[in-house]
C-alpha cells in the first residue's frame, strides 16, 4: 500500500481563514490574507459550525496497491472525485493481491489463500488465451485484487472521511489508508486537520453499544 499527496491548495489554512473572515468584514479576502491569524480565526468560525469555509481547500491523493475491497468502501464517500485503474483496459497478467493480516498470520490459511489466488489467475490467463476479452475475464477476479485509484476531496469531506475511517471499528485496510492520508494532510495544513480523526477525538463516540470504549487519536 502506498499513499501519496499529489496536489493540494497551498497555504490552505490561511486561505480558508481569510475566506471565512471576509464574510464578516468590509475587506476582501485578498487583503485579509496578509495579516490574519489562521489558527485563531478558523477555530472561531469552524467552532461556530461554519464548515463551508474549509471547502476552499482541496487535496488530491494517489492510493496505490490496495484491494478492490478497500476501493468499494472508498467510493461510497460521494463528495469526491475518483479515477480508478480499469480492469477492462488493463490486463492483469501477474497475480497481485492483498493478503489480510489474519490470513498472513496463519500459515495454513495463507497457503490456502495463495493457492486459491493462483488458481483464479490461471483461469483468468486461460480465458484470455481463448480470446475472451479482459472485460469479461475480469469477472473471475476477487475483492483482494490490487488496484490504484486517484482521489480528490475538499477539506470538509476529508474531515468527515477521517471521522468514519480512522475509527477503530473501520475495516483495517481503509483505516491504514485514512491514517496515512491524515498524516500527510497535517503536514501541509496543520490547523484544519489538528483535531481530525474519529469522532471520539472531539467528543462522545457515536457508535453507541458498538463503541470500542478506547478513544483513538491517529
Amino acid at each position: 500500500m502506498k499513499v501519496k499527496l499529489l496536489a493540494y491548495t497551498p497555504d490552505a489554512d490561511r486561505i480558508c481563514a481569510a475566506a471565512g473572515n471576509s464574510c464578516y468584514s468590509e475587506r476582501p479576502a485578498s487583503e485579509i490574507m496578509e495579516d490574519i491569524d489562521p489558527e485563531r480565526t478558523l477555530s472561531r468560525i469552524v467552532g461556530m459550525g461554519h464548515h463551508s469555509v474549509i471547502e476552499h481547500a482541496v487535496f488530491t491523493f494517489s492510493i496505490e496497491g490496495v484491494s478492490r475491497a478497500l476501493t468499494h468502501q472508498l467510493v461510497r464517500h460521494r463528495i469526491a472525485s475518483f479515477s480508478q485503474q480499469s480492469q477492462r483496459y488493463v490486463s492483469l497478467g501477474e497475480p497481485t493481491f492483498v493478503v489480510p493480516p489474519t490470513v498472513s498470520g496463519n500459515p495454513e490459511a495463507e497457503d490456502l489463500f495463495r493457492e486459491t489466488m493462483d488458481a483464479i489467475w490461471s483461469a483468468y490467463d486461460r480465458l484470455e488465451e481463448m480470446g475472451i476479452p479482459a472485460e469479461d475475464a475480469r469477472y473471475l477476479l476477487p475483492n483482494g485484487c490490487t488496484t490504484n485509484i486517484t482521489v480528490t476531496m475538499n477539506a470538509r469531506e476529508l474531515l468527515h472521511f477521517f471521522s468514519m475511517r480512522c475509527c477503530s471499528r473501520a475495516q483495517w485496510e481503509i483505516r491504514e489508508v485514512a491514517d496515512e492520508m491524515l498524516r500527510q494532510c497535517r503536514e501541509v495544513s496543520p490547523v484544519i486537520f489538528r483535531d481530525a480523526g474519529p469522532s471520539c477525538v472531539r467528543g462522545p463516540c457515536p457508535e453507541g453499544a458498538k463503541s470500542c470504549g478506547k478513544p483513538r487519536r491517529p
